[in-house]
């Protein structure tokens, strides 16, 4: 016993001193540091939870319903019940587990990826709900590390662009390796994490020793503290108008994403291509476009100011993606703009949430609380939604193909996702005077 009490003091002393070197060095090279790692560490999270979906696994049904789709609907429930767990989990958890949580949970989904590949279809549908489930608690975890830092926007904004770029990296990995490696697609899984598992564990090393927020940090963007249950239902209370508003349009950005990011192999298919390298060629432009976007709100001085100016960029994203889909109905553009146009705008209004939109609300209303919990509320509603669709669509209407359905979405987003954004951008403007007329502090201090 006395030898794991030298071990562990030992191992805190290693991370200290790591974390002292660290903040001798300029702050803006601390940040950058801290994004490219948050950034790794979730793109290789990525190639465990998203390699599945590269491939087709073609003439495999089970009740009728073709068996990628009910894949898909057993990942998202897995990563839907977690958004649940989460929400008290990453409310609570303490700084000192989260780089060990992080390495436990994605073991756990690596390991179902062997089942997966191990036990016959169809009964190995059920490891991709095991897969999904730790996998939902990782956002959480690697947000924790950058929150509540003057430096949150251009960090948060690194990191969410691995949820664009990840996606048709791990992808198009997949594909190489059943295409030009003749890899089996039931072990393609496995092997495309095992491919990420070394760099993981270095991302991870290194989010570790990122110094904690300094003081100057908390008087800016308000104290990041754990939530208890009372202090969780007074948050809702307080913003529940617009926290509804915001989970309307969440919930939708994150149905149409997801549908994008499981079946966009068969959404480039039904146009007509099958280039192995499109996924990250498209994604790579609408990274580059969202990243210098988000990033500029770093200039944003004003706490509310930037707040309303995310509510916008999310709007706009909303419209984009209607608009380009009305245009390529009407045969204006071509199947590589409209994709680009409508993916981009699809993620200019998904990518703010999961960055900067709950780190922007709690600073202008300088409420002492940290974002995982609000975000993992939305999460846990959208994925909801997105398994539910996935059900309806595959149970009844399982003849529409997933680029009509793609569509169709598209066109519902860009008119109730940009009203509840109106909305919900009138509501926190509203609440914010209430609270100046009312003599409550707003923080709207300069970043």
């Amino acid at each position: 016993m006395p030898q794991t009490d030298n071990t562990s003091f030992d191992t805190r002393s290693i991370k200290q001193r790591a974390q002292n070197k660290l903040g001798a060095l300029p702050h803006g090279l601390v940040s950058v540091l801290a994004a490219i790692s948050a950034f790794g560490a979730y793109t290789c999270m990525y190639a465990f939870r998203k390699a599945f979906a590269a491939g087709t696994y073609p003439g495999v049904e089970f009740m009728h319903v073709s068996y990628k789709a009910w894949l898909v609907i057993a990942q998202v429930l897995g990563y839907t019940l977690s958004k649940f767990y989460g929400i008290r989990f990453i409310a609570e958890v303490k700084a000192l587990n989260r780089g060990k949580s992080i390495l436990i949970l994605i073991g756990i989904s690596w390991l179902a990826l062997l089942g997966f590949a191990l036990v016959p279809a169809p009964y190995n549908i059920i490891f991709l709900f095991i897969n999904g489930f730790p996998l939902g608690m990782i956002w959480g975890l690697v947000f924790g590390y950058l929150e509540g830092r003057k430096a949150t926007e251009f960090m948060a904004a690194v990191l969410s662009i691995s949820l664009i770029f990840a996606s048709g990296f791990v992808k198009t990995a997949g594909r190489t390796l059943i295409s030009n490696f003749g890899v089996n697609e039931y072990y393609m899984p496995f092997l495309t994490g095992a491919l990420f598992a070394i760099p993981l564990i270095m991302f991870v090393v290194f989010l570790e020793i990122i110094p904690p927020p300094t003081e100057q940090d908390k008087l800016l963007r308000t104290e990041r503290t754990p939530m208890n249950a009372a202090e969780r239902r007074a948050f809702l209370l307080r913003f529940l108008p617009g926290i509804i508003l915001t989970v309307t349009v969440y919930v939708m950005l994150t149905v149409i994403r997801d549908i994008r990011d499981n079946f966009e192999v068969e959404i480039w298919h039904g146009l007509g291509i099958t280039s192995n390298s499109i996924y990250t060629n498209i994604d790579s432009v609408i990274s580059i476009v969202v990243l210098a976007g988000i990033s500029l709100l770093i200039l944003v001085k004003n706490n509310l100011r930037a707040f309303g100016i995310i509510h916008i960029f999310i709007i706009c994203g909303c419209l984009l993606a209607g608009i380009s889909t009305l245009l390529f109905n009407a045969g204006t553009i071509s199947p590589i703009t409209w994709m680009t146009l409508a993916g981009l705008g699809l993620y200019a209004g998904y990518v703010p949430y999961n960055a900067i939109f709950f780190e922007r609300m709690i600073a202008s209303f300088n409420y002492k609380s940290n974002v995982g919990f609000v975000m993992y509320i939305a999460d846990a509603i959208g994925y909801l939604g997105s398994v539910s669709v996935l059900l309806v669509k595959e149970l009844g209407n399982p003849n529409v193909s997933w680029d009509t359905f793609f569509k169709d979405a598209l066109l519902i987003l860009a008119v109730t996702g940009g009203t509840a954004g109106t909305l919900s951008l009138i509501y926190f403007l509203q609440s914010a005077r209430r609270s100046r007329t009312q003599n409550k502090p707003l923080n709207l201090s300069a970043v």
